[in-house]
């Protein structure tokens, strides 16, 4: 399985991006795609998940009402629009897949190499 992360950047408080994950490998069926994020000197956080097959979206409580997770599946591909963004929200942001749904907040079995997300004041 590879998971392959891109779309982070330096933006303005207040401003967007949308990150995206390119999923290979296997057949991601009723998967679990989620993103998390890790903030020097923090604990990795759970940002958002979607199943794969649709019909179940979760995020943090951090971001609700300003990030949304889609998924491609002609693409293969799982996408984080983020709005409104914060300098805490400042972080390294991995895609994450697991075929369990209580894992993928903790310890997703697959995991991107993570894309550099900086919001700045």
């Amino acid at each position: 399985v590879q998971l392959q992360a891109s779309g982070g950047g330096l933006v303005q408080a207040g401003g967007s991006l949308r990150l995206s994950c390119a999923a290979s490998g296997r057949t991601f069926g009723a998967y679990v795609m989620g993103w998390l994020r890790q903030a020097p000197g923090k604990e990795r956080e759970f940002v958002a998940a979607i199943r794969w097959s649709g019909g179940y979206t979760d995020y943090a409580d951090s971001v609700k009402g300003r990030f949304t997770i889609s998924r491609d599946n002609a693409k293969n591909t799982v996408y984080l629009q983020m709005n409104g963004l914060k300098p805490e929200d400042t972080a390294v942001y991995y895609c994450a897949a697991d075929p369990v749904l209580g894992s993928i907040k903790t310890m997703p079995k697959y995991w991107g190499q993570g894309t550099q997300v900086t919001v700045s004041s």
